[in-house]
């Protein structure tokens, strides 16, 4: 019974975030009339997000050539103890730095045609490294002639927890895991945009109850209340069934201050490992069942 009324709260979101984007389709917010008069609506729209990331997901936003992007990505422990860790503010915290830095401002042909990031992170939980690189495909234009943004996100990370003696094959390839994700957003008007974001993980090394590559699908919506102040939604559902230790969906809900080269978000979410394919792979915290947890991500960018 849990299970169902999961899947029903689960279905309701989803559903809710697809109409947004695919029923929206032909809206263009009466703001941006002029600007489509102006030079035939074939520019790109602007700000879709704020952030390159939205939570626990990447953003479709990818910055301009020559940006360097410094991140800092802090969660505390679940609430489940209360006050004996004052909701988890006192419990182990997990943290993850970032550098990132966009190379190339429009590389493709044609419509598909963007700016490419890449980057490197080193995360607490597990000593995980890792290497990342972000593509804009395709840019949403002002007419809605590309009606959506479509992004893919990657990278390649390596825990160093353990000595080489410690690892399962005792194998430097166990350490390895990898990510891919496609992330298709629509900016519905100047304060309201969804998108949606199926991923692949793969880890070289897991359970021998769990599959090597697990699916999922990312949801993920903002709506500004004011010039610098956003609310932020973001649904995570897995996809693979595994034999034994299937993860956890994960729900959050946070609060976005940004100006033009910071971003800070503080949120709830279940999500603690902060890499997406630890998230998506090996998450046991039941939203339903206290199993959030305080987060923020600080974003600041300079341009070169």
């Amino acid at each position: 019974m849990k299970n169902i009324d999961i899947v029903n709260r689960l279905t309701l979101l989803v559903t809710i975030m697809v109409i947004s984007i695919f029923s929206s389709l032909p809206l263009m917010a009466q703001e941006e009339e002029a600007k489509v008069q102006d030079d035939g609506g074939m520019k790109a729209v602007k700000s879709t997000f704020e952030s390159t990331w939205i939570i626990d997901n990447q953003s479709v936003m990818v910055p301009t050539k020559g940006t360097l992007e410094f991140m800092i990505q802090h969660r505390f422990g679940t609430v489940e103890n209360g006050i004996k860790d004052l909701w988890g503010l006192y419990a182990p915290s997990n943290i993850r730095l970032a550098l990132n830095y966009t190379v190339l401002d429009k590389l493709g042909i044609g419509m598909f045609k963007g700016p490419l990031s890449i980057g490197i992170g080193t995360t607490k939980n597990n000593f995980v490294q890792d290497f990342n690189w972000k593509y804009s495909l395709l840019q949403q234009t002002r007419n809605s002639k590309i009606p959506v943004s479509v992004t893919y996100y990657g990278n390649v990370a390596m825990s160093t927890s353990k000595s080489e003696s410690e690892l399962p094959n005792q194998n430097s390839s166990d350490r390895f895991s990898f990510f891919h994700q496609l992330i298709i957003a629509r900016r519905i008007s100047e304060k309201f945009s969804v998108q949606v974001a199926p991923s692949v993980s793969h880890f070289n090394v897991v359970e021998k109850e769990m599959n090597n590559d697990h699916f999922a699908v990312a949801f993920a919506g903002r709506y500004k209340f004011s010039a610098q102040s956003s609310i932020m939604l973001n649904v995570d559902q897995p996809i693979t069934v595994h034999k034994l230790y299937n993860p956890q969906p994960n729900v959050s809900l946070g609060l976005e201050v940004s100006t033009s080269s910071h971003s800070f978000q503080v949120f709830a979410t279940c999500f603690n490992s902060i890499m997406p394919q630890y998230n998506n792979v090996y998450n046991q915290n039941d939203p339903w069942d206290k199993g959030f947890l305080i987060g923020f991500n600080i974003n600041r960018l300079w341009n070169f």
